[in-house]
């Protein structure tokens, strides 16, 4: 992957390149959202099958990838992320940066529509992004801008963010994952975030039309969408299936169009359905095991990497996935070239299970202990996972009771920072600092989700989003991640390919790394 750094010297405005980026980072609407296919044709509805729906549509408030998934087609942020990991304008048209790396003047796009009919101007960009900071309003995102002082908005079409230290991540932590640009004063109100499931206010090619839970979620076309003749697609439907077997029936049945599936190993059988088209994508997205470092044993160190050292990660990765993935260290596959430290360079990643029965005898468990180990409902592959890990561990003494619980309930325990001894499923946008800083930092300016709190983390991550220098930026993010592997908050397994499944009438899908829909903003349907 290519090196996509931002580095503080002026960058040109819309038809260049942002500071730093290679001169593909200019602002072409053709490359937005995927490849465009000059036979693409207007209309058709398609539906999507999907083992799990997001608990609420709210792009600022609801953290589940879930709900990122979808939501990306409806909001829209100043950039786009480029799984090639250059941030390209979006709702701006381009950035100029200070010599300093302290002043961000985006320029925006003009004549751009909400789905209420109103017009985008600088003030409902300054409103979003102030409420998404805002730690009072609850957003997960909110640490990934806390380098942010101010927000200004000079004119109606200017819009200039004042930091307080320089933030090399800055555009590419504008993208999509969490918040977006909406009308100025729609959050205020008391019941904003459950209106977000009746009604969208975004900026993006479809609109909501209905979110019936535990059935389907509905888009369709924005007739006002700032790119023309786009999106293509009249309308699509997510539909909640019970299983990847039921998916597979579908799609043979040609009751749904389209299929991500998580566990890959459920696409074999319909490589030679006619009329079928499996296809292997790249994936930004991590599948891991996370230690809440205040949860009973798991406080101490000693036990972290103990369970890291006793997880044979290859072994869970076959089980759950069939081996259609990468074995991670502590960076995702789609990222490891530029960003990652070698496997072999870092602490804990091979199995010694004499060394970790010592560690839990010197942190005062010589027998073992017994602990819950919790799984989402829906993420087929965490049950196989689950079971592998189980069985790993016992040999070493620790006891793991599986308990698996809602999405809803795990994104509430995840958010009150009591995760547990937990797995998890993300992606994340393709900046080491989108991918670390909200979730290791600690609190307030990040959110620290397993409760490290480790200082020189934290100071390792503050340094990587300052340094502009590209080299430095890769020295920083090394040495932060072998802090990570030594100290074990989270245990990263492995990336799945990403295999999608299409009838043969969906034209032009591309699945983006992180497993979110941006591509059916540009897909098509044959009659």
């Amino acid at each position: 992957m290519r090196d996509f750094a931002i580095g503080r010297r002026e960058a040109l405005l819309a038809g260049l390149a942002l500071a730093g980026l290679p001169r593909a980072a200019a602002a072409s609407d053709d490359l937005l959202y995927g490849p465009t296919d000059p036979q693409a044709r207007r209309g058709g509805r398609v539906t999507v099958g999907s083992l799990v729906e997001p608990p609420a549509l709210d792009p600022f408030r609801q953290a589940a990838d879930a709900r990122i998934r979808v939501s990306v087609l409806m909001y829209q942020g100043l950039f786009f992320e480029d799984q090639s990991g250059v941030a390209r304008p979006l709702l701006a048209r381009g950035a100029e940066v200070s010599a300093d790396g302290l002043a961000w003047t985006f320029p925006l796009r003009e004549g751009v529509r909400f789905h209420t009919g109103q017009t985008m101007s600088s003030a409902d960009v300054k409103y979003s992004y102030d409420f998404l900071r805002d730690p009072r309003n609850g957003s997960p995102g909110a640490g990934d801008l806390s380098s942010i002082a101010a927000i200004e908005a000079p004119n109606p079409t200017t819009v200039v963010f004042r930091l307080s230290r320089p933030n090399a991540a800055l555009p590419m932590t504008l993208t999509n994952k969490y918040g977006a640009v909406v009308p100025a004063g729609f959050l205020d109100g008391p019941n904003s975030a459950t209106r977000m499931n009746e009604i969208s206010v975004g900026t993006g090619p479809f609109k909501l039309r209905s979110f019936r839970p535990n059935s389907a979620i509905v888009l369709e076309r924005f007739a006002e969408y700032w790119q023309p003749g786009q999106p293509h697609l009249d309308e699509i439907t997510f539909a909640v299936m019970p299983n990847s077997a039921a998916m597979a029936v579908a799609l043979q049945a040609r009751r749904i169009d389209l299929a991500v599936f998580s566990r890959p190993q459920d696409t074999q059988p319909l490589e030679r359905a006619a009329g079928l088209e499996v296809r292997r994508w790249p994936s930004l997205g991590q599948r891991s095991l996370d230690l809440d470092c205040n949860y009973g044993p798991l406080k101490d160190v000693r036990v972290r990497q103990a369970i890291a050292l006793a997880i044979d990660k290859k072994t869970v990765m076959d089980a759950a996935i069939a081996g259609y993935g990468q074995v991670l260290g502590t960076m995702v596959a789609g990222m490891q070239d530029a960003w990652g430290v070698p496997l072999d360079r870092l602490p804990n990643q091979k199995v010694d299970l004499d060394r970790a029965r010592r560690l839990l005898a010197e942190a005062g468990h010589p027998d073992g202990f017994e602990i819950d180990l919790t799984t989402i409902i829906g993420y087929d592959w965490m049950d196989p996972a689950a079971l592998t890990i189980a069985e790993q561990l016992r040999r070493v003494g620790i006891r793991a009771n599986i308990k698996r619980v809602e999405l809803g309930v795990w994104i509430r325990n995840f958010r009150a920072r009591e995760m547990g001894f937990t797995f998890n499923d993300w992606g994340t946008t393709p900046d080491p600092s989108l991918l670390f800083y909200r979730h290791f930092r600690a609190a307030p300016q990040g959110a620290d989700f397993r409760n490290w709190n480790n200082a020189k983390a934290s100071a390792l991550l503050d340094r990587g989003q300052e340094v502009a220098d590209p080299a430095e930026r890769r020295r920083i993010y090394a040495e932060f991640q072998m802090l990570l592997a030594e100290e074990v908050p989270t245990i990263m397994l492995f990336s799945a390919d990403l295999l999608t499944v299409n009838t043969a009438r969906l034209r032009n899908y591309h699945q983006h790394g992180t497993g979110w829909y941006f591509g059916l903003a540009k897909a098509w349907v044959a009659s």
